[in-house]
């Protein structure tokens, strides 16, 4: 039996690895906010790290004099200036509970660990508030009643440009760290009393941290919403729910489309690289709002489908459903591949 005031071995490795990956989180951005419009298909990036901002921060600065939105510098920010303070003094906390194995000193972290990162959420969405809100009014460019308040977190549109903001390299470190935390936390008050074996620990803190400090993000598709989304390539409100696709990047960001024809043309100018791509979608004809994946999807193409852009091509799930709807609907079966030609 262990003594009950201290961790299990397995808890003391855990939580030494996740303080030691904190100290990495001062040298990576540690969120990122990108903005696409069809103007800059490359895409502008702006990175926050612990005491700076990098990225595409001139040319985003430059944007936002037109619309009245305030600039960019990292000397406005009083969070650059105690942010790197704040992590190395987790960092350091992470460390000092593993190596004195209290597990009073471990419940405390947590607590403040939890604190510290909601406080940090709000602050961030109080700054993006006044980052949106707070217009001047002798803009260049002013559009009543519009807000350009960037999303917490995920993607959100602002007029021809779509925001989407996400944890980057530290952010992924740090949510990675409060678990790891949160799971030894766990353990402990669950199985306070048993020690862990050493050769488990070490497969299990393993595989905790592979699954969370490494994880990539879902590219699960989202649901189009009929006569709400626009089509990412075409630009018209997405209107015909037996028609549709969808790109999921790595990074979990989604285009939505309301034809193949779109979606082909949209793949064929490369705006997105192939490296960037984590799964293509498209609606299944038969069971309408439904995605499936394109390489497991069956193809007819006929005039009588009459898509939105006229790219007459319907999906299936199944093979046999693209052939029951043959003799009402004529045409040519066409392969994913053959699509892109």
């Amino acid at each position: 039996m262990m003594n009950n005031n201290k961790i299990a071995d397995f808890s003391r490795i855990a939580i030494l690895i996740a303080g030691f990956s904190l100290v990495a989180v001062l040298f990576t951005p540690i969120w990122r906010i990108e903005l696409t419009a069809p103007q800059y298909p490359e895409g502008l990036t702006l990175l926050i790290h612990a005491h700076k901002l990098s990225g595409s921060v001139d040319i985003i600065n430059g944007l936002n004099h037109y619309i009245g939105m305030k600039t960019l510098h990292a000397d406005d920010f009083v969070e650059f200036k105690v942010l790197s303070g704040i992590i190395l003094f987790f960092a350091g906390l992470f460390i000092l509970s593993a190596i004195l194995a209290s597990r009073k000193l471990m419940f405390t972290l947590f607590g403040l660990f939890v604190t510290f990162g909601l406080l940090a959420m709000a602050d961030f969405w109080r700054w993006e508030y006044d980052y949106g809100h707070n217009l001047d009014p002798n803009a260049a460019i002013i559009v009543p009643g519009m807000a350009y308040q960037p999303p917490l977190i995920g993607f959100k549109q602002l007029l021809n440009f779509g925001a989407y903001s996400v944890p980057d390299t530290g952010g992924w470190i740090f949510i990675g760290a409060g678990l790891v935390l949160l799971f030894c936390v766990f353990l402990e008050w669950k199985h306070g009393k048993v020690e862990f074996k050493k050769s488990s620990a070490l497969k299990l803190s393993v595989i905790i941290l592979a699954a969370t400090l490494f994880s990539s993000c879902s590219t699960e598709p989202v649901p189009i919403r009929i006569g709400k989304d626009n089509c990412d390539f075409c630009k018209m409100t997405i209107s015909d729910h037996r028609f549709g696709a969808e790109i999921v990047t790595t990074k979990s960001k989604n285009y939505k489309f309301d034809d193949e024809h779109c979606i082909i043309q949209f793949l064929k100018e490369g705006t997105i690289e192939p490296d960037d791509i984590a799964r293509v979608y498209v609606v299944d004809f038969s069971s309408p709002n439904s995605l499936i994946d394109s390489k497991k999807a069956f193809f007819l193409q006929s005039p009588d489908f009459k898509s939105p852009m006229n790219g007459n091509i319907a999906a299936f799930s199944q093979e046999d459903s693209l052939q029951k709807a043959l003799p009402k609907f004529y045409g040519n079966v066409i392969s994913w591949e053959d699509m892109q030609k």
